[in-house]
């Protein structure tokens, strides 16, 4: 403890939720690195979007939302959005002076001394007063486990290490999940796939017509009540259904997204279901989506018996401290930033007003 250096808030993240809480900080009044400091485990700026696959362009990116304060404006649909985001968040740092440490692994936030947290990283330690955990889920895929599983020949492949369509050229896949990644994958890997099976736990469910504000703040409210209960928090996407582009009808017209219920155990050269039917596969790719990563925050005791983080607002419940932006309703993009600058306000009202309220961006 006597070698932790003091600041008055912490940001662990500097994807999409950690760059909106920096920004609206600064517009507190809240100077980096002496009042606060940002600490991000990736290599370079971009968040979880510097390790999306290549054929992900940035003209299908799903709902990415400009950070505030600076629009993303005259990106060229064409390009890899892993490198228009991480051009974008690299002139964004700039621009606002966020001076994001990077790469610092957060190992762990516990109790210090004084009423204050201790945040443990492999640069050292900080004192701080409050925290906003903007980490994300990119670093905690997750793998289902099935019977038999172990035994399969071919490989196994999740989301997260995509390699992108070509690499599945003359082989047999099966994509597992039903969201959004999950159908990207589908459609892209079908034209050079021997053969393509989609299994899913629960059917599918395609969104007609715009999603407008509405629709949106439905959806959020859904999630949001999940985490008020100390519940897992479920996607947003999860509550909305899958976007009926034109892309996803050729796809269900060509039965590409025909799809089946989730197998009940994995052969040595494919998947099986209960009642004897039998598909044979090169490759199973698990598009079953990332758990938020906060193991780090272990030593507070935060979840609840439910399994989840018990939110008010962007605050944990159990530690008026620690804010979580980019978990449950608040992950995705303009729910984060949002969230942000909500949990500043609250930050500014727990530091006893030691900084303005956050101004509209």
């Amino acid at each position: 403890m006597d070698n932790a250096r003091e600041v008055e808030v912490v940001v662990t993240g500097a994807g999409q939720a950690g760059l909106a809480g920096a920004y609206h900080l600064r517009r507190a009044g809240f100077e980096p690195d002496r009042d606060f400091v940002v600490l991000d485990h990736s290599p370079g700026p971009g968040g979880a979007w510097q390790f999306r696959w290549p054929s992900l362009t940035y003209g299908k990116v799903h709902g990415m939302h400009a950070l505030p304060g600076r629009e993303l404006t005259d990106a060229d649909p064409a390009r890899p959005s892993s490198e228009v985001i991480r051009e974008y968040f690299a002139a964004y740092e700039q621009e606002f002076e966020l001076r994001v440490r990077r790469p610092v692994d957060v190992r762990a936030v516990r109790e210090g001394a004084g009423g204050r947290l201790l945040v443990q990283t492999s640069a050292g330690d900080w004192s701080t007063r409050a925290l906003i955990n903007a980490t994300g889920t990119w670093d905690r895929p997750f793998w289902p486990r099935y019977p038999g599983q172990e035994t399969f020949r071919g490989r196994q492949v999740h989301t997260a290490g995509y390699p992108g369509p070509e690499a599945f050229a003359g082989r047999r896949v099966v994509v597992v999940g039903g969201g959004a990644s999950g159908t990207q994958h589908l459609l892209e890997i079908a034209p050079y796939a021997a053969a393509t099976t989609w299994v899913t736990r629960r059917p599918p469910v395609f969104r007609e017509g715009p999603f407008d504000e509405n629709a949106g703040r439905a959806a959020v409210a859904l999630v949001e009540e999940r985490v008020r209960q100390g519940l897992p928090p479920r996607s947003v996407v999860s509550v909305t259904g899958l976007p009926l582009n034109d892309a996803v009808r050729q796809g269900l017209a060509d039965g590409v997204l025909d799809r089946r219920p989730v197998f009940d155990r994995i052969t040595p050269d494919g998947v099986e279901w209960r009642d004897g039917r039998h598909v044979g596969a090169d490759v199973i790719l698990w598009a079953t989506g990332f758990r938020p990563a906060v193991g780090h925050l272990a030593p507070l005791r935060l979840r609840e018996p439910g399994g989840g983080i018990r939110l008010d607002g962007t605050r944990a419940v159990a530690d008026p401290r620690v804010h979580l932006v980019g978990y449950g309703p608040s992950a995705s993009t303009i729910g984060a930033n949002r969230a942000g600058r909500a949990a500043v306000r609250d930050i500014g009202r727990l530091l006893g007003g030691a900084a303005a309220e956050p101004a509209a961006a």
